[in-house]
């Protein structure tokens, strides 16, 4: 009945004979190799359907249905084991602490005392702070965006540092 070797094609069974007859052995199966029923009747449902799928209802073209059957059972085992395997072994890349709310209310307030504190400095001072420090230019481009020596630069960079931090001890 399930070889089908030299059978006339009508004395074959029909993909229904064959899950009625073995699904049940080949979950046992499945059961010791992936260690899970659940899982283990996916793999037995699914070598089903892929049975379907190739030859339909009529296993006419096909000579060892059961033989098939249990090779795609072993088979999706195996490609469970290893889906599993992996799901095991990846790690997710560490994410950093986000920062709580105080931490957010610190920065805002020290955010808003140097805003303030800027708004105090000479249009010059804020100019050089703002391209060094915020636009990240360095001090030959910086004396070239405003027309100025890089020793000019240099020392309104000073200047405007200093001012700032005095101004900032003063708001504390």
């Amino acid at each position: 009945m399930l070889r089908g070797g030299g059978r006339p094609a009508e004395d074959r069974p029909t993909l229904t004979d064959l899950y009625h007859a073995h699904r049940l052995g080949l979950v046992r199966m499945a059961v010791l190799l992936v260690d899970h029923q659940d899982l283990a009747e996916d793999v037995v449902q699914e070598a089903f359907t892929q049975l379907y799928q190739r030859h339909g209802e009529h296993l006419d073209d096909l000579d060892n249905a059961l033989g098939y059957l249990r090779t795609a059972v072993v088979n999706g085992a195996r490609s469970m084991l290893r889906r599993r395997r992996t799901a095991r072994e990846y790690v997710p890349p560490h994410e950093a602490d986000a920062p709580s709310a105080e931490d957010h209310a610190v920065l805002n307030d020290e955010h808003r005392r140097v805003l303030v504190a800027l708004q105090e400095l000479t249009p010059r001072q804020r100019e050089v702070l703002v391209l060094r420090y915020w636009s990240d230019m360095s001090e030959a481009q910086i004396a070239e965006a405003l027309g100025l020596s890089r020793g000019a630069v240099k020392s309104t960079a000073s200047r405007a540092l200093d001012a700032l931090e005095k101004h900032l001890e003063k708001v504390r």
